[in-house]
């Protein structure tokens, strides 16, 4: 009698376990609401990371990239924060470079990552790790961030552009981002804005971050008062009056307005988002939104000039955002 009883609990007991393993991956995999996103944005400078589940940080980090020291240091330190993590399901990476995110590997990387180009980056953490692996860059990645969570919200067709050591950008239409035929739209900082102008590290001329990126207004700043190195200096002194560091501000500023004017007229975006850390600055956005309207075409007068929300988390809630999108396909 006890052996009947026994056997008939057996398949409930089976069935009960194979209902709750079913619920638990559905509810990871199938409906996404527990789903762990390992997010990394891959920079020259650090590595930011992140544990992400449904839109929310759980746990985030910071490291150096030691990008200079070159590609294979760089993916050794990418490897190194994935191992500070634990129970994620997914791992979604977006990097500097150009990138093919079909193949997940590195189409061209400038020298400040040396032999970081060709490198199969997904590749190289699938086979390690076991986990699907999604790879962006990292533009792409902070627009998409700011699409889902951020200054871009609600927005179906904008454009993102990092103002930095150079110019990044991205192209958001219909809500995804637009890479063109071989995958590398979005090279904004390489759109000649002065002909035959300063020699670029893309070995071209006039490119608009040679005038219009931070690096750019530094250079211009320093050339004044070489104590002037960073945006907060030169921001002091401008809120302390000093007109020469105006005058210098004020022309960088329509640097700025001349590329976003071509860009606006090329897109017909509704909105740009401008992001890097010196776009913090209220003055910057303020005399872009005074000057513009006067540059564009009455019909294109409805656009949005606006700073990023997310700053430095964008790269990271984009790739979980990604990761989310690719995993329903």
């Amino acid at each position: 009698m006890k052996k009947k009883i026994l056997n008939e609990r057996l398949p409930l007991e089976f069935f009960c376990t194979y209902i709750r393993q079913c619920r638990k991956y559905f509810l990871r995999y199938g409906f996404g609401l527990v789903m762990n996103i390992l997010a990394l944005d891959v920079g020259g400078t650090a590595i930011k990371s992140a544990l992400i589940n449904n839109g929310e940080i759980l746990k985030g980090d910071e490291c150096l990239s030691e990008a200079r020291l070159g590609g294979p240091r760089l993916v050794e330190n990418i490897m190194k924060t994935i191992d500070s993590y634990s129970d994620y399901d997914v791992i979604s990476i977006s990097t500097t470079g150009q990138v093919d995110s079909e193949k997940g590997c590195i189409i061209y990387a400038n020298e400040n990552v040396p032999d970081y180009t060709g490198t199969k980056l997904s590749m190289i953490i699938k086979k390690k790790y076991n986990k699907p692996v999604f790879l962006e860059n990292d533009v792409n990645a902070a627009a998409i961030g700011e699409g889902f969570y951020g200054a871009g919200k609600g927005e179906k067709n904008f454009l993102c552009l990092t103002y930095g050591t150079g110019i990044g950008g991205a192209i958001v239409f219909n809500g995804k981002i637009y890479k063109g035929s071989n995958g590398v739209a979005g090279e904004m900082g390489h759109m000649v804005t002065h002909i035959n102008g300063l020699s670029c590290n893309c070995g071209h001329k006039g490119c608009y971050e040679q005038y219009a990126s931070t690096t750019a207004l530094l250079r211009n700043a320093m050339a004044y008062d070489n104590t002037l190195n960073n945006g907060y200096l030169i921001f002091s002194e401008l809120e302390q009056g000093n007109k020469e560091i105006k005058d210098i501000v004020d022309n960088w500023i329509d640097e700025i307005i001349y590329g976003l004017v071509n860009l606006i007229h090329i897109f017909n975006p509704s909105c740009i988002i401008l992001g890097g850390g010196i776009m913090k600055q209220k003055y910057i956005i303020n005399s872009i939104n005074e000057k513009i309207l006067n540059k564009i075409m009455d019909s294109f007068q409805g656009i949005k000039i606006v700073p990023a929300q997310l700053g430095n988390n964008a790269g990271v809630y984009g790739m979980a955002a990604i990761a989310e999108q690719r995993l329903k396909k």
